[in-house]
């Protein structure tokens, strides 16, 4: 009898929990999607599986956490599936939609957007409980991978049709890159609470908010994408100047506290 106990929860620790697991299979599946179609051209439907990838990344993990269905592999494989959601479909999108025509420098900075996003998510991991929950370290491969696929939209909502061959497209993917590996901070909104008794006014922000998106989708989902892109080097400088302008202010107050000398 205590060898059937034994050996039944042996088989429930090396269960997995499916609800949470299936989300971030469908996720995965939204990458492989993406690049099927990014390589027969079809970029407006290589760029919507991305954005539907970011809807399920973040509603596994809340489940996960909401049900205490958290595991170690359900974690590993979230990762393994944000590298191709967010890294490999990205990168292979900016490639066949502009990046093409550089030749090598075009590959190799669709190559350099999959290693910092690779880096991105192993430092992520090992960094779990040492930095402060409110921000990450460096910008999300899933905000990455937003402004490249919002940023395909908005470009055919605009007119836009087949490639679109832009320097703009290149220093952006490399910058996206540097973004990602950097030690800038951004908030990570793990600290909003929607099921708290929030200000009224808020919760009609929130809906005039989601009246605007409706509207203007792709004008929006860009705006939002590209916006928090700049929100980490926004909110650096501003710190760097607010120092600046503290010890600015502290160095002037002991001048002025001197006391005089003697003749």
């Amino acid at each position: 009898m205590k060898k059937s106990a034994t050996f039944k929860r042996e088989r429930v620790r090396k269960g997995i929990y499916l609800l949470p697991n299936l989300l971030t299979t469908g996720s995965l599946f939204c990458g492989f999607y993406s690049v099927v179609a990014s390589m027969k051209g079809d970029f407006w439907l290589a760029a919507a599986p991305i954005l539907m990838a970011f809807v399920l990344d973040g509603l596994d993990g809340r489940i996960a956490r909401m049900t205490n269905t958290t595991s170690k592999f359900g974690s590993e494989y979230d990762s393994l599936s944000d590298l191709v959601a967010f890294g490999v479909a990205p990168s292979i999108l900016a490639y066949t939609w502009a990046l093409s025509i550089y030749g090598k420098w075009g590959w190799l900075a669709s190559f350099l957007f999959v290693v910092c996003g690779a880096l991105r998510l192993a430092r992520f991991n090992i960094q779990i409980g040492l930095i402060e929950s409110k921000v990450f370290n460096g910008l999300p491969i899933p905000g990455a991978a937003a402004v490249v696929a919002t940023g395909v939209l908005l470009y055919y909502y605009l007119g836009g049709e087949g490639r679109f061959n832009d320097l703009t497209i290149l220093i952006g993917i490399i910058v996206l890159s540097l973004l990602m590996v950097s030690s800038i901070k951004y908030y990570s909104f793990k600290d909003l609470n929607f099921f708290s008794r929030k200000p009224f006014m808020s919760f009609v922000l929130i809906v005039f908010i989601l009246i605007i998106v409706i509207a203007e989708p792709q004008i929006m989902l860009f705006t939002f994408a590209f916006g928090y892109s700049l929100s980490g080097p926004t909110w650096a400088l501003v710190k760097i100047c607010k120092k600046a302008y503290t010890e600015w202010k502290a160095r002037g107050a002991r001048i002025h506290t001197k006391p005089a000398l003697k003749r």
